[in-house]
């Protein structure tokens, strides 16, 4: 029987997933197997999960699945020794309104599903605050439950020390103590961490965080601690229908973000997938049926999209008989232009209006409910997708037809409405799932 636990912390930033990755490699080395997932929308994370367990990972979100969804996808662990559910930004951060079983936060999960929390406490710059906000932190929702800290880049002995004692008077067992590491650090960018397939010393820098932590937190306690969990039956799989039989989808540096599930879930539905690179400048499979374009970082590699002719040209061909949808990065790529940071304009593809700049950043953060006006690959008319929206880019032209009317998670109405042109639609928020 599997056992589970949830690594959260106070804040972002402060060291959930060097500490995931870490436990699950050295478990590992053990001879342990280890299930990751990831709480909330991030879609980085479950590849770093991937590179640390062998396993894949998936996402795991309260504001947009179900109970149903998430016991589904949870019974991944259940041959596992011990699972791993990261949360993402602060315990109990997540949206004001209640989505489908939540509000996106990983308390939602560590309470549904009855796991312990370890919490990573970054104490730079206190000393015994530090036990306030892990009490607080512990006594603010019944059903969580706090199974201890772990301290993360102490200035000193001393430092631990006066930490450690404040929450050993609090009652918090204290699993160890990370000194500053600058060699487990992993790169960030403006989304988040660099990918995991950018970085080809990946399995080198999880095995020193490993070592390191092995070094510090005592493995075998937290392991005690963790929840052991029957699985519970998952009466529904996720609410997601495969856009096409044949799915040509892109995939390479610039068309990266998609999630796990969907793609689990477009093969459990009797898809078949093929990957093609426009960065290689490839282009779509002939044989397919729809052709998806996902997020990514198009903004970083523009220059060569703009100058793959025969991708460019390959898509517009396949888009004159067949739908072609695009996510963020791959919708700002069916775009007519797109201007980096530097201020320079790239011509895209042109199968859609849309022109978006990084000239002037800005961001746009967070879960969207959109109803659609029209039919987009694999949803009907009227159907309700739940999604998340995160970019820096701004709109300079929008001229087609709405796709959807788009809400955030309090229900006001967001501009970004998506576009559609002949077989061609676009959304800048990822999909997560319908609506039953």
């Amino acid at each position: 029987m599997a056992a589970g636990l949830v690594i959260s912390a106070p804040a972002s930033g402060v060291g959930k997933t060097t500490l995931t990755l870490a436990l699950a490699r050295a478990w590992r080395q053990r001879g342990l197997n280890v299930q990751c997932f990831k709480s909330g929308p991030d879609y980085i994370d479950p590849a770093f999960h991937a590179a640390a367990t062998g396993r894949a990972s998936v996402n795991v979100d309260s504001w947009a699945m179900d109970r149903g969804t998430i016991a589904h996808l949870v019974s991944r662990g259940a041959d596992a020794d011990v699972v791993l559910a990261e949360g993402s930004m602060g315990l109990f951060d997540g949206v004001a309104a209640r989505g489908v079983s939540g509000t996106g936060a990983t308390a939602d999960i560590a309470e549904m599903l009855g796991w312990p929390v370890v919490l990573v406490i970054d104490p730079s710059g206190q000393a015994q605050t530090a036990a306030a906000i892990a009490a607080g932190l512990r006594d603010y929702r019944p059903g969580v439950k706090l199974a201890g800290v772990v301290l993360n880049r102490v200035a000193s002995p001393r430092h631990e020390a006066l930490v450690r004692h404040a929450l050993d008077e609090a009652g918090i067992a204290v699993f160890g103590a990370l000194p500053r590491h600058a060699e487990i650090s992993l790169p960030k960018r403006h989304l988040g961490l660099v990918q995991a397939e950018e970085q080809a010393e990946i399995g080198k820098l999880i095995d020193e965080a490993a070592r390191f932590v092995a070094e510090h937190v005592d493995l075998d306690a937290v392991l005690r601690c963790a929840a052991s969990w029957s699985l519970q039956p998952a009466v529904n799989g996720p609410n997601v229908t495969p856009p096409g039989q044949r799915i040509a989808l892109a995939r390479d540096a610039a068309f990266s973000f998609v999630y796990p599930h969907m793609l689990e879930a477009w093969r459990v539905g009797g898809a078949e997938i093929s990957t093609f690179s426009p960065l290689a400048d490839e282009a779509p499979d002939a044989g397919a049926d729809v052709c998806w374009l996902p997020g990514g970082y198009p903004e970083l590699h523009a220059g060569r999209i703009a100058a793959s002719a025969r991708f460019r040209s390959g898509l517009r061909a396949f888009a004159e008989t067949r739908p072609v949808h695009g996510e963020c990065g791959g919708y700002m790529v069916l775009g007519t232009a797109l201007t980096d940071a530097d201020g320079i304009r790239h011509e895209m593809t042109g199968l859609l209006g849309l022109e978006t700049s990084f000239a002037k950043r800005r961001m746009h953060l967070g879960y969207r409910l959109a109803t659609l006006d029209a039919p987009m690959p694999g949803h009907s008319s009227g159907a309700r997708l739940r999604g998340h929206e995160f970019h820096y880019s701004t709109i300079v032209a929008q001229p087609d037809m709405p796709l959807a009317v788009v809400h955030d998670a309090t229900g006001a109405v967001i501009a970004e409405t998506g576009s559609r042109r002949g077989h061609a639609t676009g959304t800048f928020f990822h999909l997560i799932a319908e609506d039953r």
